[in-house]
C-alpha cells in the first residue's frame, strides 16, 4: 500500500499539505490533512481505479446538499486524488462495540443510521431502480454533530435497497463481540427502523444477511467457522438465531 506522504511530498501543490492521521484503507490511500488551512480528506485512488473516484465524486455531488456525506472539494484527475471535507466525530463501529456505552445510545444511533440508508435510497431512486452505497458496514458511518454521517462511497451500484441493509446488519452482528443478544436486539432495531420508513418493498432479508455474513470471510478467514455457522442459523431460522445464548 502507498504512503499518502509520499503523495504529499512529490506534488508540489500539497507539499504545504499537514498530514494528521492515515486511515485504514482496503483498496486506496486515505489520509486526514490541514490543506490550505483547513481539515480535508485526501483519498489517493490506485491508477487502475480511476473509475471508482469518478463514481464517488458523482454521488457526493449529488447527495451532498441533502444527505450528511462529505462535501467533493476538488477531484485531481492527474493524481486520481479526490479531496473531501473532513467529518470529526466517532466511528459507528466503535460506538456500538464500546462496553461502556449504554444499549440506549447504541439503539439511538443505530435508528438514525437506519434512517440515513432511507434517505441514501429514496434519494437515489429513479425509474430503472434503485443505487446502494455498497460497503454499508459500520466502519463506512460516523456520528458526529448528533447525525449519522456516511462515508465511502466507491463500492455505490445498482441494486436491492435490501443488500444495504443486509451488509449493515452483517458488520453489526459479527464485528467484536461477535454475535450477542445486544447485537441481536440493535439489529432487530435496525430492520424494524428501516421496514417502517421505506415506501418500497423489502423481500427475502434473512437470505441477504446470511450472504452479506458468508462475504465477511474474506475479510475475517480466521472467523471462517462461526460465520458459516451464524449465517446458517439466520438463513433458516432468522436473525434472532444469530445469538450465542440460543
Amino acid at each position: 500500500m502507498r504512503d499518502i506522504k509520499d503523495l504529499l511530498k512529490k506534488e508540489e501543490k500539497y507539499q504545504s499539505a499537514l498530514l494528521q492521521k492515515e486511515f485504514e484503507s482496503k483498496k486506496n490511500t486515505v489520509g486526514y490533512v490541514v490543506y490550505e488551512g483547513q481539515p480535508r480528506v485526501f483519498k489517493w485512488f490506485v491508477p487502475g481505479l480511476k473509475q471508482n473516484m469518478d463514481l464517488e465524486y458523482s454521488i457526493l455531488q449529488k447527495g451532498c446538499a441533502e444527505l450528511a456525506i462529505p462535501s467533493p472539494l476538488d477531484k485531481d484527475t492527474d493524481n486520481n486524488v479526490l479531496i473531501m471535507s473532513y467529518i470529526m466525530g466517532e466511528n459507528v463501529c466503535d460506538i456500538i462495540n464500546d462496553s461502556h456505552k449504554t444499549f440506549q445510545e447504541k439503539e439511538r444511533i443505530i435508528l438514525l443510521l437506519a434512517d440515513w440508508l432511507v434517505q441514501f435510497h429514496s434519494l437515489f431512486r429513479s425509474e430503472d431502480g434503485f443505487r446502494i452505497r455498497g460497503d454499508a458496514s459500520l466502519r463506512n458511518f460516523i456520528f458526529s454533530k448528533d447525525r449519522v454521517w456516511g462515508v465511502d462511497f466507491e463500492e455505490s451500484r445498482p441494486g436491492k435497497p435490501s443488500e444495504d441493509v443486509a451488509t449493515l446488519c452483517a458488520s453489526l452482528l459479527s464485528t467484536d463481540p461477535m454475535f450477542t443478544k445486544e447485537k441481536v436486539q440493535l439489529c432487530h432495531a435496525c430492520i424494524n427502523a428501516y421496514l417502517r420508513a421505506a415506501k418500497w418493498p423489502v423481500e427475502h432479508l434473512n437470505t441477504e444477511i446470511a450472504y452479506a455474513l458468508l462475504e465477511r470471510i474474506q475479510w475475517r478467514p480466521q472467523d471462517e467457522e462461526t460465520l458459516r455457522h451464524f449465517a446458517e442459523r439466520v438463513r433458516k431460522n432468522g436473525v434472532r438465531a444469530a445469538c450465542h445464548n440460543d
